[in-house]
């Protein structure tokens, strides 16, 4: 129940903020559509922690600036690689240990691999992802293990275990 009301709130908040329609018509549109999709989901029966995490809190609100901000050196490093006349990539197929210890984590893991502008998770085997990274500089970014880290506090100690 816990799931439904946060899923429901979340919904509704995010379509007051995106609508920024406030008469009366617009809210009971809005509320029909929450209610509506609220109650698909419940009978699809898709609302855990892996559909709607809210056992990560808001932790995403500090990883996402972070990965915004890998996806924008990202941007440049891609850029500058295939706007130099000699096209300066290197593409190489990586094997990427991850430290998540759930199911949503790896997920959010192999996500913001592909997010970022150079490399793309191609396979999930357990742990082990293959990643094709464009340049050296995407192959170097993923080896620090920056992102791995960053994602496993977004992770925290909650959650389900799983594959």
């Amino acid at each position: 129940m816990l799931h439904l009301l946060s899923l429901a709130s979340a919904m509704a908040l995010l379509w007051m903020l995106l609508s920024g329609l406030f008469d009366g018509w617009m809210l009971a549109l809005g509320v029909a559509s929450v209610v509506g999709v609220v109650t698909i989901a419940r009978r699809m029966d898709v609302i855990d922690n892996e559909g709607h995490p809210m056992h990560l809190g808001l932790r995403p609100l500090l990883y996402w600036p972070w990965l915004m901000l890998e996806i924008a050196k990202a941007n440049i490093d891609v850029t500058r690689a295939i706007a130099r006349p000699t096209m300066n990539i290197r593409p190489r197929l990586l094997s990427v240990q991850a430290s998540q210890q759930t199911a949503v984590g790896r997920v959010i893991y192999a996500n913001s691999i592909t997010l970022t502008p150079g490399t793309v998770t191609l396979a999930v085997d357990g742990d082990r992802f293959t990643v094709h990274a464009l340049t050296v500089n995407a192959e170097r970014s993923l080896a620090t293990g920056d992102m791995d880290r960053r994602v496993r506090a977004l992770e925290g100690d909650g959650g389900e275990a799983g594959a």
